[in-house]
């Protein structure tokens, strides 16, 4: 298990990784964050990656099986999220962000900026996917 710092200090050790933060996805705020922003501003990007994970969170479309909404874990656990990870590309960058399964209400996802040049995409959401089951909130 890794705290918040530990878990965004070694997504910085991903090649290409521009800056990283574990934002909550329905208050829009970082709970940590490291290196560069996209923008130059962490709170409006947490902001502005929150709404995108809101919007693929909360769509029925996007759950898994396509036709089924989560349900709720044994033990009245609360579910997975819907969505595993959104990826976005632009001409310099990749924006890849992993939703965070949780004991509580699993609103939380891992947002990590690569430089598209030097980053490898495949590395970044097998480690992000790692660096996620590790994470110890609470």
């Amino acid at each position: 298990m890794q705290g918040i710092d530990e878990c965004l200090l070694e997504a910085m050790r991903l090649p290409g990784a521009r800056g990283a933060a574990l934002v909550d996805w329905t208050s829009g705020l970082a709970l940590g964050a490291v290196g560069e922003s996209p923008g130059g501003d962490q709170e409006a990007a947490a902001a502005e990656a929150a709404e995108l994970a809101r919007l693929a969170a909360e769509q029925r479309a996007f759950a898994s099986g396509s036709s089924q909404a989560a349900e709720p874990g044994a033990a009245g656990q609360e579910p997975d999220p819907p969505v595993e990870d959104l990826i976005l590309s632009n001409r310099d960058s990749y924006h890849v962000l992993r939703f965070v399964p949780t004991s509580f209400d699993s609103s939380v996802f891992l947002h990590l900026w690569l430089a598209r040049a030097e980053g490898n995409l495949a590395l970044a959401r097998i480690r992000l996917g790692e660096m996620a089951g590790r994470l110890e909130l609470g």
